[in-house]
């Protein structure tokens, strides 16, 4: 099945997903260059939403950019797959190697602001990041190791303290809170 199709088919869990789903299959109709960050106006990004077997904690890192605790994820870079590169994200990010990804599924549909920033010298203007999100699972065990060119720091939250944990009031509300409601379903 195409990432439209994907999209197309995903059941959305609140009326968030709903307008974003409809907001992205429009805009992957419309610009055939969606899953490039050519793209200065939006592109199509992917998040891995990793928690421990007992779906009692989640690993976040601290993302340089956002300057808060965060998920994990990334560009889509041209390729359609969005499950290798989110768990490809993950290895790169947080030095996790053996997670699962809990289905093929899609877990989680955003529509997420970037403000303008500086990365690596260049300024990259406002978009939207049109987003993906998978649910993953891998053990605590596993050494963690930050990626100085995208955080700070690698670590394990209780997903109680997510809220506290994440800076960014917006990301708390809409996604971090629909996300551990899933986790804990």
């Amino acid at each position: 099945m195409s990432l439209y199709e994907q999209i197309e088919h995903y059941a959305p869990g609140c009326e968030q997903e709903a307008r974003d789903q409809q907001q992205m299959l429009r805009f992957m109709r419309e610009h055939d260059d969606c899953l490039s960050r050519d793209n200065l106006v939006a592109h199509m990004t992917t998040s891995i939403w990793t928690v421990n077997p007992q779906r009692t904690r989640t690993l976040l890192v601290y993302h340089n950019i956002y300057d808060s605790w965060s998920w994990i994820g990334g560009h889509a870079d041209g390729s359609p797959n969005l499950c290798a590169v989110a768990l490809r994200e993950l290895a790169e990010e947080t030095g996790v190697r053996n997670a699962r990804l809990v289905s093929d599924d899609i877990f989680g549909l955003e529509t997420l602001t970037v403000a303008g920033h500086v990365r690596r010298g260049i300024y990259v203007p406002c978009h939207l990041h049109f987003n993906v999100t998978y649910l993953a699972e891998a053990r605590e065990d596993q050494p963690l190791k930050h990626n100085a060119d995208e955080n700070q720091a690698v670590r394990w939250w209780a997903l109680d303290d997510v809220a506290t944990a994440s800076t960014e009031p917006w990301m708390v509300t809409h996604v971090y809170q629909k996300l551990i409601e899933r986790t804990r379903r």
